[in-house]
């Protein structure tokens, strides 16, 4: 039933992505051209996102626990560290520079462009230089440019 549920969610998810128009870079990228071809749409389509967002949450937090688990699984770090603050900027340029952010990108890539293959390699070539510079930071090994 979890898989199910999983598969039915991200489905809804990946069509509602294509039909906001945030699988099109170009709408996404009009968007960050504030001054120039700026197209304010996707405001809407992330301003309804974070409206089912919190009714959502103020929803299922009213639960003793969720439908297909045994308890909640939440973040308990609070503080902001390095890892977010850098992840959170290269997430950001990757977005402004390609127009797909990861949540729109898996629905488009079976339409047959390179240009979600070539980001998706973008993201899993950072992953694996994220993942190396810690293993090097764990052991007091410092990366030289």
């Amino acid at each position: 039933m979890k898989l199910l549920s999983s598969f039915a969610f991200g489905l809804v998810f990946g069509v509602g992505i294509l039909i906001s128009g945030m699988g099109n870079p170009g709408k996404v990228l009009n968007f960050f051209d504030v001054a120039g071809t700026w197209d304010p749409s996707l405001a809407f389509v992330m301003g309804g996102a974070l409206l089912v967002t919190a009714i959502g949450y103020r929803l299922v937090f009213r639960m003793e626990r969720p439908v297909l688990a045994s308890s909640f699984s939440l973040p308990t770090k609070r503080e902001l560290d390095m890892k977010l603050i850098g992840g959170s900027a290269v997430f950001g340029i990757g977005w402004g520079l390609t127009g797909f952010c990861q949540g729109g990108l898996i629905p488009v890539l079976g339409i047959g462009l390179t240009g979600p293959l070539l980001t998706l390699a973008a993201i899993a070539a950072g992953i694996v230089a994220a993942r190396w510079a810690m293993s090097l930071s764990r052991r007091g090994t410092t990366v030289k440019a």
